[in-house]
């Protein structure tokens, strides 16, 4: 498959590594794609990998994975151009800058948000309810960490839901799009349990089933 991949730090990296090594093509979308972390990043997806402006990695991917900081995330749709018909994963979570909370939820989320910028595209939300380690590498000892996602489009969801398995992710479908006010504060969860107690950011969460 083709992925266009807008950003390309922790999340988005990790993500396009993974999915590289699975055999797919990904183009990612940058501002500036000759910086030099970014050809390291390239070389390290390997031959079907390469590092483009925002719109030839949106116009390239099948699907498009927005992986941009929060506050950054508009201009980047802005700078995607028409996105209508195309698969675009919403993996942003909208933090404040000092990771302590997010800056809207209950009434709406960063996904809703998402769709509203990019009109007419089949909005999933995905991976972001978890470290960019767990994207990079979800093994512990043979049991799959659990991925969440949700969207209003059926075909879209079974297309995000093979791209993590891919990477080796349990994945469960929760619903509608606006299920993304439940996802968001889950990853808010994570990252407290990271950074503030002993855990550290090697956990993952996991679904038990009886």
């Amino acid at each position: 498959m083709n992925i266009g991949i807008v950003g390309a730090g922790n999340v988005g990296g990790a993500l396009g590594r993974c999915w590289a090594a699975a055999g797919h093509s990904i183009k990612f979308g940058l501002r500036d794609p000759r910086k030099s972390e970014i050809v390291d990043l390239v070389k390290k997806c390997g031959p079907n990998t390469s590092a483009v402006s925002v719109a030839e990695a949106a116009a390239f991917g099948e699907v498009v994975t927005i992986a941009t900081p929060w506050p950054a995330t508009q201009t980047a749709i802005e700078g995607a151009g028409d996105l209508s018909g195309k698969i675009v994963i919403d993996c942003r979570n909208p933090l404040k800058s000092d990771l302590r909370g997010l800056a809207i939820g209950h009434t709406t989320s960063a996904a809703e948000q998402v769709a509203s910028w990019a009109k007419g595209a089949r909005l999933v939300k995905c991976f972001n309810t978890t470290g960019a380690n767990n994207m990079e590498d979800p093994n512990y000892g043979g049991d799959r960490p659990v991925m969440f996602l949700c969207g209003d489009d059926n075909n879209a969801k079974k297309m995000v839901m093979k791209l993590g398995e891919d990477i080796g992710f349990e994945m469960v479908d929760v619903g509608k799009i606006d299920i993304a006010r439940l996802l968001e504060p889950v990853a808010m969860l994570w990252i407290h349990l990271a950074f503030t107690t002993p855990l550290g950011r090697d956990f993952a969460f996991k679904l038990l089933r009886r």
